[in-house]
């Protein structure tokens, strides 16, 4: 049943607060609010924006949000701790209840020996902190959920004041009691067993897991299957230490899995682009190996599993991926057979015969016995599938190319400077071109050699960027002889493509990657090639 049309069940997402404490992640109050609304965009029942009060950024957030985050399904959360002890439950949750939000998630501890070692108070004032903070917040109109905080740890400790905690905190007024794994060391099995048991209390109960123990979406999961109906997370796993429970994990699963409809009806296609969208506001790489959303989630590479593939994709696939958002992919590789060059050739277009086929499974195996690599480099693939089958556009001939790197030592002591220069010498459309290019090292004059030479035959070259270079040795055995091979990716400002070469010298690996870069793009121009 759906969390906004009877709120049986809660999809709470706390990234803006837990998740951005991940070691690296600073984001800006900008930040925050595209990630709600992308969030609200996924249809989370409700956002936790931060702590207002306990830093300029988060009080700014929830300043700004009041008039420039309009969300259409989520709820803003405010998070925030109870009274201080021996404080005035007046002023020490002002921030709470000025921050706009109609919701507050207060955490409390919920272990004894948190409450005594590190408040430094006793376990009745703790629990009158509790009642006090919830109840002056109900009375002023807010809705009120309450994490325990280390509440498996407590439990294990002495269950009776843990649960106490809880019972306190649903007497005063909590909608809900989040069980917090806040050292992310609960195992499911256990876990499952302690919910059970608090649910059984007659208390509704939520959970929040950390990953330290690797175990956070499986807690979740097995919390939620205990009788939890609150699920805490944060987007792509983000927060301190091994991160929180990956949220969007948690909803493929009960949704895809479980047949839950804990999402808005629709939503969960937008899964897998929220995930990305997210990583890009944060400036952190996606995970391509994310269950459910990576890149490599749904991608396959030995042979074998391709032929199973083709004839039914549910063998080797424990969902059908386009339910999240993402896609099968088919990589090639010296393990590839048949079967995955038919289904890679189809999904570019392609029809190659069986002696195509075969001559290609070969030529992927030999190649990439020498250090070429196709799965990362799949529009090389795609000229050599063509190459094959007679169809592969041709728009220049090398005759020569020469790279010059030059130190030019400065005057009076001053420090020098390197200057790369390269020479291209190419035919094309029946003419004999010579161009000249400097650069910032070898390759970039190689590549603006290049872009002169074709520019003026081919315009649409004018768009293509080169957008990274990557080098790598892959046979170690002989040194500085060693096989290098080079990955270049290119963008014409809509799509991206990787290219690939592979030589005893950088530079001529470059070149190749470089050419291949240059007939990739002019083959998506549709350019005539004749």
């Amino acid at each position: 049943m759906s969390v906004l049309r009877d709120d049986a069940f809660h999809v709470y997402d706390t990234t803006l607060r837990d998740g951005a404490q991940r070691e690296g992640m600073s984001l800006s109050v900008n930040d925050k609010l595209s990630i709600a609304r992308h969030l609200d965009d996924l249809g989370v029942g409700f956002i936790e924006g931060g702590w207002p009060g306990a830093n300029p950024k988060d009080t700014e957030f929830f300043k700004r949000a009041q008039t420039e985050l309009k969300l259409g399904t989520a709820q803003l959360t405010a998070f925030g701790s109870t009274r201080r002890a021996g404080g005035d439950v007046v002023s020490d949750l002002a921030p709470l209840r000025e921050s706009g939000a109609g919701i507050v998630c207060m955490v409390a501890k919920a272990d004894v020996r948190h409450v005594e070692r590190a408040l430094r108070t006793t376990r009745e004032e703790n629990l009158a902190m509790i009642r006090d903070s919830v109840t002056h917040l109900r009375a002023e109109g807010q809705r009120v959920f309450l994490d325990a905080e280390h509440f498996f740890d407590g439990y294990l400790t002495d269950p009776a004041y843990a649960i106490e905690v809880l019972r306190t905190a649903a007497e005063a007024g909590a909608d809900v009691v989040v069980l917090c794994d806040t050292n992310g060391g609960m195992l499911p099995h256990r876990l499952a067993e302690v919910v059970h048991e608090v649910v059984g209390t007659g208390l509704r109960v939520g959970i929040h897991a950390h990953n330290d123990a690797a175990c956070a979406v499986a807690n979740s999961l097995a919390a939620v299957h205990a009788g939890a109906t609150h699920v805490q997370g944060t987007a792509n796993g983000y927060g301190e230490r091994c991160g929180n429970a990956d949220l969007f994990s948690i909803v493929a699963a009960l949704e895809a899995k479980d047949g839950r409809e804990v999402l808005p009806p629709g939503r969960l296609v937008e899964l897998g682009r929220v995930a990305h969208a997210v990583a890009e506001v944060a400036n952190i790489a996606p995970d391509p190996h994310q269950p459910w959303v990576g890149a490599s989630a749904f991608a396959h590479k030995a042979g074998l599993h391709v032929s199973a593939i083709k004839a039914d994709p549910d063998l080797y696939q424990h969902a059908d991926p386009a339910v999240v958002g993402n896609d099968m992919r088919l990589l090639v590789s010296e393990l590839a057979g048949r079967a995955t060059i038919e289904l890679k050739g189809r999904a570019l277009g392609l029809e190659p015969d069986r002696d195509t086929v075969a001559r290609v499974v070969e030529r992927v195996k030999d190649l990439e016995s020498i250090g070429y690599s196709f799965e990362a480099a799949e529009a090389s693939f795609e000229l050599l599938l063509r190459e094959e089958m007679g169809e592969r556009p041709h728009y220049f001939d090398l005759e020569s190319y020469r790279v010059i790197v030059e130190h030019r030592s400065g005057k009076d002591g001053a420090e020098g400077e390197v200057v790369s220069e390269a020479t291209v010498k190419l035919h094309a459309k029946g003419e004999r071109i010579v161009a000249t290019g400097e650069g910032n090292g070898p390759v970039n004059a190689l590549d603006n050699a290049l872009r002169q030479a074709l520019e003026t035959l081919y315009p649409s070259l004018a768009s293509l960027e080169l957008v990274d270079y990557k080098v790598r040795i892959v046979s170690g055995a002989h040194g500085t002889d060693a096989v290098t091979r080079v990955l270049v990716e290119t963008s014409d400002g809509t799509r991206e493509w990787d290219t690939v070469g592979v030589h005893e010298n950088v530079i001529a690996a470059s070149w190749q990657a470089l050419e291949e870069a240059y007939t990739t793009g002019l083959m998506h121009e549709g350019v005539d090639s004749s």
